[in-house]
């Protein structure tokens, strides 16, 4: 019998994260080690004894929405960035974010819980999620379970090389007042983000300027022949 009712689920948190729009998210979790975001726990989970003894792993499942992308629909078929946009697989044989019903699953550090004005938050590094992402469910990493050693990739192979990337010095020079100011080290973070090259396949040849924003920071930066180039860097105003 195919099980036909309509299943509720509910967001259990919601996440507070570096990445404010999509351009610059890393294509995978762990990649970017610097790029931290806060889970903060919903009613009527966040009360400490849901909590209670997930401080003893440093790993979480984080499940979550692709909440972008649920208005654009789900697609059949998609062309994954690992073979440069160009060819087609099923969308089940990639971690595309237009799927059926748009759920994504990363493998994330837990860093600390912290109970702040009554509230709990999960403090989480090495994220792929955007902004206000809906959570609807965290289980603890298990290393012997969930780390099999003989898993093949198919054509998901490993990125490319980092490029360098180099700042400008009133880049260089803001990065690190805010980090003064803020306690963020945005240049580190930067960094990370654009020496992958977080152009989309269809983008590779352009050299021309990019802009990301990461917290409240527009951060330009161009391709050079032998690096990435920030040349500047500016505190957007709410």
């Amino acid at each position: 019998m195919i099980f036909q009712e309509d299943v509720p689920i509910t967001p259990i948190g919601m996440i507070h994260s570096c990445f404010t729009e999509k351009f610059g998210i890393p294509r995978q979790p762990g990649m970017v080690v610097s790029a931290t975001a806060r889970l903060e726990m919903l009613p009527p989970c966040n009360r400490e004894e849901m909590v209670r003894g997930l401080e003893q792993f440093s790993h979480l499942w984080v499940h979550f929405l692709f909440h972008q992308t649920v208005a654009e629909g789900w697609k059949p078929t998609v062309r994954p960035p690992w073979l440069g946009g160009q060819k087609r697989v099923g969308v089940f044989a990639s971690r595309s974010p237009h799927r059926p019903n748009h759920l994504g699953l990363s493998a994330v550090r837990l860093e600390a819980i912290v109970y702040e004005k009554g509230k709990l938050f999960l403090e989480l590094s090495g994220v792929d999620f955007l902004d206000r992402t809906p959570v609807f469910d965290i289980k603890p990493y298990i290393p012997y379970s969930d780390s099999i050693q003989s898993a093949t990739c198919g054509y998901a192979h490993g990125e490319n090389p980092a490029v360098a990337v180099v700042f400008g010095e009133s880049a260089e020079l803001f990065c690190a007042d805010y980090l003064q100011k803020t306690g963020r080290n945005i240049q580190r973070l930067a960094e990370e983000i654009i020496g992958q090259d977080p152009r989309p396949a269809s983008q590779k040849k352009n050299r021309s300027d990019f802009g990301m924003l990461l917290w409240n920071v527009n951060i330009r930066w161009q391709v050079k022949d032998d690096c990435f180039y920030v040349a500047s860097c500016s505190e957007v105003m709410a």
